[in-house]
């Protein structure tokens, strides 16, 4: 088995524990859970991982890569982020939304939706580019077709924006934490890839960082 293979399963883990310890919450009930508010953006974000890991299986072999260190580092935050996004965390369970505002719900699935199909189209235009870890691999293309014309990391402000959606479904302050922290974790995360994109691409890369936003434009 390749390490790319490997990588790819190991990168799988932290969601099949995030899916299990859901989807177990979901089936009993549990009161720390806010299935009724947050129950259709479950689903949509189960969907949405079931269809990228089968998606994943087209990435290219890799020629280099960060360490599986370095990969669990955000994975870990990845799945604590999750977490937040549907468990009541001690302290952080009052509302940033008032409670009683049940459109929330509605306009909360509709930025993940939108989130959702702007991930899918960034993620058709990578191609066999993408992989779940930092890394270049065989045939690297540097993409600035579809939506990384503007943004440099699509996937990564889509995702954001699929947490944002879920915060607002949510409305309590332990889903804004799982946003600061995704966020945190990105920021990281496009260092990395920029270093090794810069290596790899020196000249075209620097002209394209110069005319492109890093994840949420126009602000950063």
């Amino acid at each position: 088995m390749t390490r790319a293979k490997i990588g790819r399963m190991l990168a799988l883990i932290p969601i099949v524990i995030f899916s299990g310890i859901i989807g177990a919450a979901v089936a009993t009930s549990s009161a720390t859970i806010e299935t009724q508010r947050t129950r259709i953006s479950l689903i949509l974000w189960a969907a949405f991982f079931i269809i990228w890991s089968i998606a994943g299986r087209n990435s290219a072999p890799s020629q280099r890569s960060e360490s599986w260190g370095s990969t669990y580092i955000h994975q870990t935050a990845l799945i604590a982020a999750l977490m937040l996004l549907f468990v009541q965390a001690p302290g952080l369970t009052g509302f940033f939304l008032p409670e009683s505002f049940r459109p929330a719900v509605v306009i909360g699935v509709i930025v993940q939706c939108a989130f959702l199909l702007f991930a899918f189209w960034a993620r058709w235009h990578l191609g066999r580019n993408w992989a779940a870890e930092v890394r270049i691999g065989e045939g690297h293309e540097l993409v600035r077709t579809g939506p990384y014309r503007w943004v440099r990391h699509p996937i990564y402000t889509a995702m954001l924006g699929m947490f944002v959606g879920t915060a607002i479904a949510s409305g309590q302050y332990h889903a804004l934490l799982g946003v600061v922290i995704l966020f945190v974790a990105y920021i990281r995360k496009t260092r990395l890839e920029e270093e090794i994109l810069s290596r790899t691409f020196p000249t075209d890369y620097e002209a394209y960082r110069r005319s492109t936003w890093r994840l949420v434009p126009p602000v950063f």
